[in-house]
């Protein structure tokens, strides 16, 4: 259904923007096969579980939380042994709320459970953050901070989040398009509109992260925020900002604009 919509909004294909009977051998033991080392032969007062239950979660690191996911470690280190260096790994918790189970498989003591409950817990905590009353408004570039912010954490690898209302401004839903890339790479006009029809959205507001320290558009930022507006146009969509953010910082690409035209 998107296809046949693009097709008839979308006015180009080719339009330039930025923005695929002996008994069977025994199977070798599994990473978890081998765990030794639970949680519960930690000291009972050093027990995550324990602790939460005393403290509450907000006590806990965040080693103890990933060591609650995992459950138990590996021969020879306990689960905090594994979350710590889970963490370590991926640069912290913002770097493993990003990573797919395939990256967590390849570490020492964490298997397919072990992997995709860590995963799954993590993506539960994403979406809980963009996770908005439908009365909530998109009416300035503080509102889309706020929304698409939570959804961009992490690296800056291009990801863009498209975040569509309704007329009265009404938050209809935030979300990362996929195969849309941004900072100076093919951005899909196409995957944005289709994102943002898709929720029945008749505003739209983009964001994407950079690697700088400082949130400055680039001529490409430009160039694929007048793309996409010209491409929504034709949908009865219109494009109500692109905001770039640079770690809490964030700069309005139309305010921006305004700003050089002036």
């Amino acid at each position: 259904m998107a296809g046949s919509i693009m097709a008839a909004c979308v006015p180009s294909a080719g339009k330039p923007g930025l923005w695929t009977t002996a008994a069977a051998p025994r199977a070798a033991p599994s990473v978890e096969d081998v765990t030794t080392v639970t949680i519960a032969d930690l000291d009972p007062a050093q027990r995550p579980r324990e602790r939460m239950l005393r403290l509450g979660a907000d006590a806990l690191s965040d080693v103890e939380l990933v060591a609650l996911l995992l459950g138990s470690g590996r021969r020879g280190s306990s689960a905090l042994d594994t979350a710590r260096d889970l963490l370590v790994a991926h640069g912290g918790l913002a770097g493993l709320a990003h990573a797919d189970s395939a990256a967590l498989l390849g570490a020492p003591g964490v298997g397919p459970a072990k992997a995709t409950r860590v995963v799954a817990a993590l993506a539960l905590a994403r979406r809980f953050g963009t996770s908005t009353d439908r009365r909530e408004t998109v009416r300035t570039p503080a509102d889309v901070a706020r929304i698409a912010g939570p959804l961009l954490r992490g690296p800056a690898d291009g990801r863009v989040v498209a975040v569509a209302g309704d007329r009265a401004s009404r938050l209809l839903g935030a979300v990362v398009v996929p195969g849309a890339v941004a900072h100076g790479r093919p951005f899909a006009v196409r995957e944005v509109l289709a994102e943002t029809l898709r929720r029945g959205g008749v505003t739209l507001a983009l964001a994407h992260r950079h690697d700088e320290h400082e949130p400055l558009p680039a001529p490409a930022d430009r160039d694929a925020t007048a793309a996409v507006a010209d491409a929504a146009a034709h949908c009865g969509v219109r494009l109500l900002d692109h905001l770039v953010l640079a770690g809490d910082a964030w700069t309005s690409v139309a305010e921006a604009g305004a700003a050089r035209a002036g």
